[in-house]
């Protein structure tokens, strides 16, 4: 039964570090990967760019599948606006080429594209792509045109056998009404456009201080005949990013809608079933999302609205979420009225969920990617949060809230420390068992189980505070991982963010000698002292009998230091304070159980020298 029992310690043990490696070691090393070779293409895209004929694909009327109203699989081969299709554009040509409403608000900067009424040049005025203050702004919408076309669009549509003449699409140039030709939050910009057939549409665009635009259109119908007309919007982005994110993070297109609820749509699988058709809708949002940005539309629920997630091929390939409205008939002399949220910008915990409540969209919190564990880690980031307002530093609050976790489940440690300090006492009795009884494993169990009745003593709830460290440490990595306010947040000395590894490294002597250390030796001042904390805390129990377990025993902090190493700082220090902490709360619930501190003759025996085989 020992036997079985080391066995199945040491798979257990192994299964854990290789799921702890993959988890938290080679997804975030790929995701820095990937953050490093998108900044390399945005900053490459912002210089200069290869324009190409887009196919855009325009939701218009018709039957699709299951009779929905859908855009057709193909559009047509739009030619992009200001260009021939062949001319290598910057950023700044590719602005200058169609007439352009500025945007400024505190949060954003950039311009509405008259072209099609298109969100598609927009600058986030907070947030750099390093954390060097001269570091280029986010550019989270583009032209078209660009490589890294970006784009929201909102149109008309007219049900097949229709014809009210020509209607607002990607196309349609639009016009500045009245005086002001500048979108700001006291200052809404209206654009119109006459068809020329009797139909005047009006739109209506506002900001508020953040990242939410309201686009309110109006349509006029002078045509003298009833007119039919469905609204439809797009988010339209043509690139992707380079390398797949981690699976504890959804990025890609993504919407509330429906009887289905929350839809996540990633890149691979798109392009593998080219679209998703949920059902039809009366509320809701639908858009595509990063780690941190997202673009999104909030159809009006004046109408059934369809939702769609899409994936087109061609000569520049797109992924789009999009949604076509049901008709809404206008009589003659008549005007209708529509309005649609726009949100585009950074997804700030506080800003989404005072948007979800103030605006009553259908579960817009969602749009950040809390996980199955949400229960867990919006408490932990509400924590972290509050705790950074108090003591303005995330690795403060870090560290504060370590020691509130501990607190809370101090009964518990409590108990498991003092029933480990029993462990200890009954060592030898649980000797003389084993010598009474031989080979005879069965007796010998039974024993040591009646032993454990009369001492009062669970020989498992030694698990106890590791278990529980689990879910915590998976938490705390999931805050670091997707909230915004953990991006670029720095703690003290070299650590200019806590959602990054430690930069440093043991093997060029933290800097000191010049020259750059491979990704898998970054070994940091904070993963070298997690790596100690652990060991002082194995070294508090004696060295287990078992070889197996002896082994594992000794390499084990050598072994997460290395797997850390790649981890968030923030969840490093976490790691190596919370360690600290129970070496303390250990070696306090030992000594007033009058049992003996392992931890000095451990170290001790470490530098003695060790006996011969003859001896």
């Amino acid at each position: 039964m020992q036997n079985n029992r080391n066995f199945f310690i040491t798979i257990a043990l192994s299964v854990l570090i290789l799921t702890l490696w993959q988890v938290f070691y080679m997804n975030p090393r790929m995701e820095a990967e990937r953050e490093a070779a998108q900044i390399a293409a945005d900053q490459q895209a912002a210089q200069q760019g290869t324009t190409a004929g887009s196919t855009e694909n325009l939701p218009q009327s018709g039957t699709g599948i299951g009779g929905a109203a859908l855009a057709p699989a193909g559009g047509g081969n739009l030619a992009v606006p200001g260009t021939d299709g062949a001319t290598p554009q910057t950023r700044e040509q590719a602005l200058a080429a169609t007439p352009r409403v500025p945007i400024e608000t505190p949060s954003v900067s950039g311009s509405i594209n008259l072209r099609g009424a298109r969100l598609d040049d927009l600058r986030l005025k907070q947030y750099r792509l390093t954390v060097e203050d001269d570091s280029p702004l986010i550019e989270l919408l583009s032209p078209s045109g660009l490589p890294n076309g970006y784009f929201a669009e909102l149109g008309y549509s007219a049900p097949a056998g229709g014809n009210p003449g020509p209607l607002p699409n990607g196309e349609t140039q639009w016009q500045v009404e009245g005086a002001n030709a500048q979108l700001t939050p006291s200052t809404p910009v209206t654009l119109v456009y006459d068809n020329g057939q009797g139909l005047v549409f009006r739109r209506t665009v506002s900001v508020d201080n953040n990242y939410m635009f309201t686009v309110s259109d109006t349509v006029t119908n002078n045509s003298g005949e009833p007119v039919s007309l469905a609204g439809y919007g797009r988010v339209t982005r043509f690139d992707k990013p380079l390398t797949a994110a981690a699976y504890v993070l959804h990025e890609g297109l993504i919407g509330v809608t429906g009887e289905e609820g929350l839809q996540e749509h990633n890149y691979s699988s798109l392009e593998d079933d080219k679209q998703f058709v949920p059902g039809k809708s009366t509320n809701g949002w639908l858009g595509i999302t990063d780690k941190y940005w997202a673009t999104a539309l909030v159809p009006s629920g004046k109408q059934p609205f369809q939702p769609r997630y899409a994936y087109f091929e061609g000569a520049r390939p797109s992924y789009q979420s999009d949604f076509l409205s049901d008709a809404t008939t206008i009589a003659p002399g008549q005007s209708s009225t529509n309005e649609t949220l726009v949100f585009a910008g950074a997804k700030v915990v506080q800003t989404i969920n005072a948007y979800a409540e103030e605006r009553q969209i259908r579960q817009f919190d969602l749009l950040i990617d809390w996980g199955w564990f949400h229960f867990i880690t919006k408490p932990m980031f509400w924590l972290i949060d509050h705790l950074f307002v108090l003591l303005g530093n995330f690795g403060l609050a870090i560290l504060a809230t370590t020691v509130i976790v501990k607190a809370v489940f101090f009964p518990l440690a409590n108990m498991s420390y003092k029933s480990m300090a029993n462990m200890k006492k009954v060592q030898p009795k649980l000797l003389e068992i084993r010598e009474k009884y031989g080979d005879d494993r069965m007796k010998q169990q039974q024993a040591m189980m009646e032993l454990y009745r009369t001492e009062k003593i669970n020989p498992l709830a030694g698990c106890w505070p590791i278990l529980v460290q689990i879910p915590i440490f998976f938490a705390l990595y999931k805050v670091l991982y997707i909230t915004i306010e953990m991006r670029h947040a720095p703690f003290f000395g070299w650590i200019q963010d806590l959602a990054a590894p430690d930069p440093t490294s043991i093997f060029n002597l933290f800097g000191l000698l010049p020259f750059a250390v491979p990704a898998f030796l970054m070994i940091g001042v904070w993963p070298l002292i997690m790596g100690i904390t652990m060991f002082l805390q194995m070294r508090m129990n004696p060295t287990p009998p078992d070889p197996t377990q002896a082994m594992i025993f000794n390499w084990m902090p050598v072994i997460f230091t290395f797997m850390m190493a790649g981890f968030p700082a923030g969840l490093v220090i976490y790691w190596a304070w919370n360690n600290f902490l129970s070496v303390l709360q250990q070696g306090t619930i030992m000594k007033r159980q009058g049992v003996k501190i392992e931890l000095w003759d451990n170290l001790a025996g470490l530098f003695r020298k060790k006996p011969s085989p003859a001896e």
